[in-house]
């Protein structure tokens, strides 16, 4: 993972990187957000997003029609419900905390141990799994969706020129065409387009600090992080190996503990943190990171300038775009909740 030779890099580095207040050397390894997170695969179209807004929203896309993609990533609360691990079918608790999903379409796979390339494949999974949707066949979340008229008149609109547009599949590409558009720009976006007073003195610090430590290494780029893979436990062993992560994908015994590096962007407001969700506290995940994955032990006072800092990567919610739409009504031909187990 070269994470050896990329602290190295990023160490020599930063030495030099803060002599002007703009950094500009330091800022070359971070990017500002896109408008919209393009796919050449599944492109962005005001139909699209106009029923993956719907789908979203539905419950009845879930077994029992109470579990919807907003009930674990509720889009008013920057996309994390705030607990270790979400609640699905029948009071039943995930394996992993649920990650925001702002901003995650921008991410180079999906999920904790990244086994879906993109937001299209990722929004089938929660759907079919047994503890979150329970879906108990694709055919099922199909047939619920052909059951109401302004759906299938939807996704007409949606996907023109197909025979037969209401499939799993362009359900699918509906949802992650409306995720493309769940971007928060910040402060911090303002800045990296040369607004020198987007961000106070002590953010700047914080900044410096920040990639000073080495977190940049693995936190960078537009998403400041989002784009690698990285071991639990690279400097210092990490305590919990319950999870092996990634390995559940691959099988191979080099992947044991290596998970997806998460997003910063609105991290604040994304707790609690890591793959389990056991970590409350903001402070206390920067202490751990910097004494497993880099071997440093923050003084207070740098722990609060990062903090200070991360801050700034709070973005703005975009209220008209995630506004709850109105959903088709049931029909009589609209599977009932199947509520038994």
């Amino acid at each position: 993972m070269k994470l050896n030779r990329l602290l190295i890099v990023c160490l020599a580095g930063s030495a030099t990187a803060f002599g002007a207040d703009t950094a500009p050397g330091l800022l070359k390894q971070f990017a500002p957000l896109p408008e919209v997170m393009t796919s050449e695969s599944n492109p962005v179209t005001a139909a699209k997003i106009q029923l993956g807004r719907m789908l979203y929203y539905e419950p009845r896309l879930s077994r029992t029609h109470d579990v919807s993609c907003n009930t674990c990533h509720p889009l008013n609360r920057y996309g994390a419900d705030g607990e270790s691990v979400s609640t699905g079918f029948k009071g039943l608790k995930g394996g992993r905390n649920a990650p925001t999903v702002y901003n995650a379409a921008g991410h180079f796979v999906q999920f904790w141990d990244g086994r879906a390339p993109d937001v299209e494949e990722q929004a089938k999974g929660p759907v079919m799994n047994p503890v979150e949707m329970a879906m108990p066949s694709e055919q099922r979340a199909v047939a619920v969706l052909r059951s109401m008229p302004d759906y299938v008149q939807a996704f007409g609109k949606a996907f023109p020129g197909e025979t037969d547009p209401v499939t799993f599949d362009n359900m699918a590409k509906a949802i992650g065409a409306f995720e493309r558009g769940l971007v928060t720009p910040a402060r911090w976006d303002r800045y990296l387009r040369g607004d020198e007073n987007a961000l106070t003195a002590p953010e700047k610090t914080g900044l410096k600090k920040f990639v000073s430590a080495g977190c940049v290494s693995c936190h960078n780029g537009a998403y400041v992080g989002g784009q690698q893979y990285q071991k639990l436990g690279v400097a210092q062993r990490w305590d919990d190996d319950s999870d092996p992560g990634r390995f559940k994908v691959t099988k191979s015994d080099a992947d044991r503990q290596v998970f997806k590096v998460p997003s910063l962007r609105n991290i604040e407001k994304t707790g609690p943190y890591f793959h389990n969700g056991k970590v409350a506290s903001l402070d206390q995940a920067v202490e751990l990171m910097a004494r497993h994955e880099l071997g440093r032990n923050l003084t207070t006072q740098d722990k609060g300038d990062i903090l200070t800092w991360l801050n700034t990567l709070t973005g703005e919610i975009p209220l008209d775009y995630i506004r709850e739409p109105q959903l088709p009504k049931s029909t009589a031909r609209t599977p009932k909740p199947d509520l038994t187990d």
